[in-house]
């Protein structure tokens, strides 16, 4: 019996390839968005830090120290805020592409499974009829 073979196989691997990297890219993509969240994290913890130090001062450059510490951080946590909503929208483009990378493999796929299907049911059928001959063959002798 002849061996299963899915014409578009090539195509299959291709498109798994495809969704490979776009898993790949959505992970880089989704690690950018986690470190930019966790320097806002570390940018809270500085604030918070620098808020405990100069509690109870009276010390009027402890209090501009601070007072430009904050706007520093402020700043920085501005520019963190800006890059994040960048890093959301190419996650997102990435969460799509991916999203039509397996569209396209899962209909392959379905369509590989379906193929293989319609081969063992013919084999099923071709064995059967082999069977049958034999069995008619035997018995005229």
């Amino acid at each position: 019996m002849k061996k299963f073979v899915f014409e578009l196989q090539k195509i299959l691997e291709y498109r798994d390839f495809e969704k490979k990297q776009a898993e790949a890219e959505l992970a880089k993509a989704i690690a950018v968005e986690n470190e930019i969240n966790s320097q806002l994290e570390q940018i809270a913890l500085q604030y918070k830090a620098s808020k405990d130090s100069v509690k109870g001062s009276f010390d009027f450059n402890d209090i501009l120290s601070h007072s430009r510490y904050v706007n520093l951080l402020n700043y920085q946590k501005e520019e963190l805020l800006k890059r994040l909503t960048e890093a959301k929208m190419v996650t997102e483009q990435k969460r799509e592409i991916l999203k039509e990378c397996m569209k396209k493999t899962t209909a392959l796929e379905k369509l590989r499974e379906q193929k293989l299907a319609e081969y063992k049911e013919a084999e099923a059928y071709e064995e059967a009829e082999f069977m049958d001959e034999l069995a008619t063959t035997r018995h005229r002798m």
